[in-house]
């Protein structure tokens, strides 16, 4: 892009690469099926579809900027405290305004390879140096994260689970990353994939952020609960860092619609144990399908897999993802380093799960076991 001679942009912006979502069409007369963005195939709950459609009566009235009812219910929810809850649109924002508030040029932030993009957006938008630091086997290493501190690190953000590998660090590995680093060092745990997680040694770290004062935790309502186009998330905070956010945020970052449906959808654990259910029946058929055709499945614990292709002629990711796309389904490709050869696949309804399976034994020129 060439710079402008006038106006200039802060130190690293220039160096962001704008975000693409997830492909939404293909070509041709196909029915589509979108399988791109872990969006939940099963939708939203319908109290919160109606709490929506409600909200539309009066949309002239300028929402609570403290998003105090929904705090509240999200606190009683998680047994944690509302005052130190800030609510964002998506933990996007929330990502963005930790960013904002604790990162400078010359600090470090570090996160892992293959880890969520907006990490990289809030560094270089602050003009901080990514530190980006290896995985093993698509997960992320405590001890090489723990390597890479200096004296300039601000921010580690961890997803866990992480997208888009779909793998997570127990517990305990996550206490043994906050013991070991510095106290003036801010430790992000993006836990949007939470509610999915049925392994016994994992937490979403809300104990950490209730005991320490150099954490956070992040979550969404775009994943589990199906809100994704109303952009609602939260952070739940030490309450220094939680008072930093709320001078920063915009004064009303968080609409009525998105408040009041974030309500309802919390009030709807059945819908949310439906959607669980669905997901740990389809996620291991899944893996296991994918993987008796000959290829490598990351074990995820979330509502995606990532699929890695073989580099042969005819049998890579690129080829895979255009036969798919000619039958009208449409996966995630990968630009980041060392998955460019590897897809990813949000589990959808029955019917979409099996024809994946079906069209990538065709491509594969294979039989699933």
């Amino acid at each position: 892009m060439t710079v402008s001679s006038g106006p200039q942009p802060k130190a690293g912006i220039l160096d962001i690469k704008p975000y693409v979502p997830g492909a939404a069409k293909v070509e041709g007369n196909v029915t589509v099926h979108k399988l791109s963005s872990n969006e939940t195939p099963l939708g939203a709950s319908p109290k919160a579809i109606e709490a929506f459609e409600n909200a539309g009566r009066e949309l002239e009235r300028y929402p609570d900027g403290a998003a105090t009812a929904l705090r509240e219910v999200i606190a009683e929810h998680h047994g944690i405290e509302a005052e130190r809850i800030v609510c964002g649109a998506g933990s996007d924002e929330l990502l963005q305004l930790i960013g904002d508030g604790f990162v400078s040029v010359g600090d470090e932030v570090i996160y892992t390879e293959h880890s969520f993009v907006v990490y990289a957006l809030v560094t270089k938008a602050n003009g901080a140096t990514p530190i980006v630091v290896p995985e093993v086997r698509c997960r992320a290493d405590v001890d090489a994260i723990l390597e890479r501190v200096t004296d300039k690190t601000k921010v580690v953000f961890l997803a866990n689970p992480n997208n888009p590998t779909g793998t997570y660090l127990p517990f305990c590995e996550i206490e043994r990353l906050h013991r070991e680093l510095p106290a003036n060092v801010l430790l992000v745990l993006d836990a949007a994939y939470a509610e999915y997680v049925s392994e016994t040694d994992y937490e979403d770290g809300a104990e950490l952020v209730r005991d320490a004062e150099n954490v956070v935790m992040t979550r969404t309502f775009s994943k589990i609960y199906g809100l994704a186009a109303l952009r609602i998330g939260w952070a739940y905070c030490p309450p220094f860092i939680a008072d930093i956010l709320n001078r920063i945020r915009g004064p009303f970052n968080t609409s009525v619609p998105a408040q009041v449906a974030g309500i309802a959808a919390l009030a709807d654990q059945a819908h949310v144990a439906k959607a669980k259910a669905h997901n740990d029946q389809w996620l291991p058929w899944l893996t296991q399908q994918i993987g008796g055709l000959g290829l490598e499945v990351t074990p995820s614990v979330c509502n995606f897999v990532l699929i890695h292709f073989p580099e042969t002629p005819g049998q890579t990711a690129a080829e895979a993802d255009a036969f798919l796309k000619s039958k009208g389904y449409i996966l995630r490709a990968n630009a980041a380093p060392g998955l460019t050869n590897a897809l990813r696949l949000t589990i959808g309804l029955e019917d979409e799960n099996r024809a994946v399976v079906d069209i990538l034994r065709d491509f594969m020129g294979g039989s699933a076991s």
